[in-house]
């Protein structure tokens, strides 16, 4: 049995798939049909890994998870810990804030976009 994880729209799945033996016949499977809610649409978010690197300063997420809510905008002066992104993460809201005082040089995703542990979400002059 081999785990893997596939995005489809933006949604990650864990899937679990078992390898047969040549000339095995698989072996049935219970359907049960388990509701799925459909992903809202996203506002084109932006690929995480890729930065703009407009800023000096790089804004990095500490975990995998999905941007909920981004309360800055490229210009706004922040303060060292101050919110810039909100993170969803084991179905827990994270606050990522800025690491010093600055200027918002990038916003590097967008609300609804899957992000990796140490992508650049932002970055700061």
């Amino acid at each position: 049995m081999k785990n893997y994880r596939i995005t489809v729209n933006g949604t990650a799945y864990d899937v679990a798939v078992e390898e047969l033996a040549a000339g095995a016949a698989p072996a049935p499977v219970a359907q049960v049909a388990a509701p799925v809610a459909a992903p809202a649409p996203a506002a084109a978010p932006a690929p995480a890994a890729k930065s703009t690197g407009a800023g000096s300063i790089k804004v990095a997420s500490p975990m995998p998870g999905k941007i909920l809510d981004v309360k800055t905008k490229v210009g706004d002066a922040v303060k060292k810990g101050q919110v810039l992104l909100i993170l969803e993460a084991m179905k827990m809201e994270n606050e990522v804030v800025a690491p010093e005082d600055g200027t918002v040089a990038s916003v590097d995703v967008a609300v609804g976009a899957m992000v990796e542990a140490g992508d650049t979400l932002a970055s700061l002059n």
